[in-house]
């Protein structure tokens, strides 16, 4: 008897650990479970720390207006507007070259204007208003370039004006100075062309502030 007994005793000592043990397992899982178990934050109607919001890139920036077709159509005569590119030339400190420009046929050409002089400021300014490739290096120490307007009459009442730039940069080394042709980027024909709209119409394209 006493031997059963002991051993009666030993199968529910057993037992009690058995069940402790499961019992801090499951806890143990359940500490687990809620751990892994997260949830995306929620903050409701609170936005200003970024979460739960999109992100506005570009919203509110100044929006950049289309570019001047090119060639431009104005609702005006083609000897007034051959006058008015004249005078702009005048403006823009360009000089006609009379031996180049026809301006009974509606063709103007300015001489080679220089914008810009000196190491420092040349390579910069000449990208502003040309494709210069990166890998070109040289040494720029001048720019400059050539208005070419043409004047083409659709009737009694309405023009085209087509304005094309030819860019030039001078490099300086030891054996001189050289001009080299650089293909233009628009720049220079857009701001003429703008400048031209305000003078014959009294205001800048829309979108555009005006230059004088």
């Amino acid at each position: 008897m006493k031997k059963i007994g002991a051993f009666v005793l030993l199968l529910l000592a057993f037992g009690v650990a058995a069940a402790q043990e499961k019992g801090v397992d499951q806890q143990n899982d359940r500490i687990r479970d809620s751990g892994n178990n997260r949830q995306p934050a929620i903050n409701g109607a609170k936005t200003d720390n970024g979460v739960g919001r999109g992100m506005d890139f570009g919203k509110g920036k100044t929006q950049l207006p289309p570019p001047i077709e090119n060639p431009y159509r104005f609702k005006v005569a083609n000897d007034v507007l051959t006058k008015a590119i004249q005078e702009l030339m005048r403006d823009r400190k360009l000089v006609l070259d009379d031996a180049s420009s026809k301006p009974e046929s509606g063709l103007l050409i300015s001489q080679p204007y220089t914008f810009t002089k000196g190491t420092v400021v040349t390579a910069s300014e000449l990208a502003r208003l040309a494709l210069v490739p990166a890998s070109d290096q040289r040494s720029w120490t001048r720019g400059r370039y050539t208005i070419i307007v043409e004047v083409q009459p659709i009737d009694s009442a309405n023009t085209n004006v087509s304005v094309n730039a030819r860019v030039e940069g001078r490099s300086d080394n030891v054996l001189g100075a050289e001009w080299i042709s650089v293909r233009s980027n628009g720049t220079a024909e857009q701001e003429f062309l703008i400048a031209l709209i305000q003078k014959v119409t009294g205001a800048p394209p829309p979108g555009y502030e005006p230059l004088f």
